[in-house]
């Protein structure tokens, strides 16, 4: 084999791994197969033409997959949310809040790439499958994950807006349905974090703020009082080791 096919069959291990096969769908992939000479001389597997393009999307796609197919939805949504309860908008940049969240999605999405990586990249790497059955064995471990995460309310009205018959098992719908679905259940699920993470905070303002007004100081800004009692608190109770707790235990 010439070392351009080798390195073409390379890369698209490489995307394979990192944008873990959310992009391609089993249906996408049957339809781009095509008839004719490919890289390794079979009939009916993608062209090198074909193969560099599904390259191509899928390192496009990966910043959006990161964001929908993951974890990182959730988590970045609770620490922003945590951030505006404490009142340090200035304190906490979001790229810091950004990196945290990626950190805590690679902790818990590193189960599920590993068997991507053992189960479809590298038997794709060393030519024992085609890349169109390499994203089919990928997405199984990806689908399980979404679905664990992913309310049943939530995939059955999805399913019903995409107009989906009924089926036996959730494994059943589509990935469009399935991942619609998961960011749903996502948001819902970060939403519920984060008004447990707000209230104590919401009770310490409204705590200094009467005090203010009790004693006539309605000049003085109860977020500057509030503030260093919040952080006090929050250290006292050692905050984020109970957040980072919650956030990874919530990932069933």
């Amino acid at each position: 084999m010439s070392a351009v096919p080798q390195r073409l069959r390379r890369w698209s291990g490489v995307a394979l791994g990192l944008a873990l096969t959310a992009a391609c769908h089993p249906a996408v992939a049957a339809t781009l197969k095509v008839v004719g000479p490919t890289a390794t001389g079979a009939q009916g597997e993608f062209t090198l033409k074909t193969q560099v393009l599904v390259i191509m999307t899928l390192l496009g796609l990966l910043p959006a997959l990161v964001l929908m197919t993951t974890s990182f939805t959730r988590f970045v949504i609770v620490l922003s949310l945590l951030r505006q309860a404490l009142g340090l908008q200035q304190g906490l940049p979001n790229r810091l809040i950004t990196g945290v969240a990626l950190i805590l999605t690679m902790l818990v999405m590193r189960p599920v790439g590993l068997q991507i990586w053992d189960k479809a990249m590298v038997p794709y790497d060393e030519e024992k499958i085609t890349l169109s059955e390499a994203l089919k064995i990928a997405e199984a471990p990806l689908s399980r994950f979404m679905l664990a995460q992913t309310s049943k309310n939530a995939l059955g009205q999805i399913a019903q807006l995409a107009g989906e018959a009924e089926v036996k098992t959730p494994e059943e719908h589509s990935f469009p349905v399935k991942l619609a679905a998961f960011v749903l259940s996502e948001l819902k699920t970060a939403f519920q974090i984060g008004c447990m993470l707000f209230i104590p905070f919401l009770v310490i303002d409204l705590v200094v703020a009467s005090v203010l007004m009790a004693m006539g100081m309605m000049m003085q800004s109860p977020m500057v009082i509030s503030l260093p009692l919040k952080l006090l608190l929050f250290v006292l109770v050692d905050g984020w080791t109970l957040t980072v707790n919650t956030l990874v235990s919530s990932i069933r």
